[in-house]
């Protein structure tokens, strides 16, 4: 793909205004039992895309490929204040985080927001968000690892669809872009471009069969997190999808073990692995062997007897899969096919 110039100033030329609204507060109201689920509205030409660092922060440097990427498809884009700020491993107080990513949501002229990276931080402030003036503005919200805090909690305390994707430092190649704009783009009458269907005979399949259910999950040590929570995941009846990078086998299984004591595997309809990077033994932490990372997850998969795959391309990977939470997908484990069979995006 054809790469433009980075848009040169353009943080600078983007100061964020004063907080808009009621001022962030302590855990708001959950969406009501049985509230139907929002679509956010798609992006399109001359959409607004706001940049926020609820987490850890970024350079400019790190965002060239997402601004030429945005400038590619009409796109303009508002960088929260906290992008490139740094307090120690985070971008800015607790607050402070919290009121830049509030503020986007509140803000009229921003129409979706994508999150500048993870590294760590979105725990903290998920009290002070209030999900249900994030579901009133039914923006694309869009991020990966760390962010998957934010996601989940945004998908089932304020009922809206939301997206596990690339952050504005990620990579945007071919494949990445064609299934990101799959999933946030407006939906037009002109044929998807694949991101919706995926099918690989390299997948790893762990239980065959076939599923369906609702999407959700993300980063494995960030669901883990906040189980015994009001922000822990639900996975009744769902296709849950799990990643992570940089973790021993011993700790994959344990992180894995907790949710199948917390009965979170079990109560799936089918499981879908991403490519779990960087994550086979070191031999730094045990004298005995380890056990290797497909010995894992056979065990704490396999053993569930529900369609299971490992090898999707999301998470920490260069080119990603977007995946909205809470819209329908179909798991052929057999056939080592993943496809979504609803839109996640409204026209309007």
């Amino acid at each position: 793909m054809k790469r433009r110039g980075f848009l040169q100033g353009l943080i600078g030329a983007a100061a964020l205004p004063a907080v808009v609204g009621r001022l962030v507060g302590a855990d708001r109201a959950e969406v009501r039992p049985g509230q139907s689920l929002l679509l956010p509205k798609g992006l399109a030409k001359g959409s607004t895309i706001g940049v926020v660092a609820p987490a850890s922060s970024v350079s400019s440097a790190d965002m060239r490929e997402f601004a030429a990427t945005c400038s590619q498809f009409g796109w303009n884009v508002k960088f929260g204040p906290n992008v490139t700020k740094r307090n120690g491993y985070l971008s800015a107080p607790d607050a402070e985080r919290a009121r830049e990513f509030m503020t986007f949501i509140e803000d009229p002229s921003v129409d979706g927001i994508i999150c500048a990276r993870g590294g760590y931080g979105v725990m903290r402030i998920l009290p002070m968000l209030d999900f249900s003036v994030i579901r009133d503005a039914r923006k694309t919200i869009m991020g990966f690892s760390d962010i998957t805090a934010l996601l989940i909690a945004a998908y089932q305390l304020g009922g809206l669809v939301t997206f596990h994707g690339p952050v504005a430092s990620s990579t945007f190649d071919e494949f990445t872009v064609a299934s990101m704009m799959d999933c946030i783009a407006t939906p037009t009458n002109e044929p998807r471009r694949g991101g919706t269907t995926f099918k690989d005979d390299r997948l790893t399949v762990l239980g065959s069969g076939v599923a369906r259910g609702r999407l959700v999950g993300g980063n494995l040590a960030m669901i883990a997190s906040t189980l015994g929570t009001r922000y822990e995941i639900d996975t009744t009846g769902a296709i849950l999808f799990l990643e992570e990078i940089s973790e021993e086998p011993y700790r994959v299984d344990r992180l894995l073990t907790q949710l199948w004591l917390a009965g979170k595997l079990q109560a799936c309809a089918g499981i879908a692995l991403g490519n779990f990077r960087d994550c086979e033994s070191k031999g730094l932490s045990f004298s005995e062997p380890s056990f290797t990372l497909q010995q894992v997850l056979e065990e704490r998969i396999s053993s569930l007897g529900i369609p299971a795959v490992y090898g999707l391309p999301f998470g920490h990977v260069k080119s990603k899969l977007t995946l909205p939470l809470g819209v329908e997908a179909e798991l052929d484990a057999t056939s080592r096919t993943f496809r979504l069979v609803q839109p996640s995006v409204s026209k309007v």
